[in-house]
């Protein structure tokens, strides 16, 4: 063996000896992902939380209101009686 491979060994092999496991690629064969790609998905995902926050802003805002009315109204029946 010689030290080139001997070295080659070592980077393989930690320091226990137990062999490092192979690393394997995240992506699925013959998927290629580019970065407009992703960019795209990105936008939509954004555009899709866009819509849920003006949706939950909405029944924020109605709650407000119920529950500015019900204070008035038991204002004003506190008042008659």
């Amino acid at each position: 063996m010689t030290s080139s491979q001997a070295k080659a060994t070592d980077e393989a092999m930690p320091a226990d000896g137990q062999p490092r496991p192979q690393r394997r690629a995240a992506r699925r064969p013959g998927v290629r992902s580019s970065s407009a790609a992703f960019h795209a998905v990105v936008e939509e995902r954004l555009r899709s939380l866009e819509k849920q926050l003006d949706e939950v802003k909405g029944r924020v805002n109605g709650l407000i209101f119920l529950i500015i009315g019900v204070v008035i109204t038991q204002v004003v029946l506190g008042l008659v009686q």
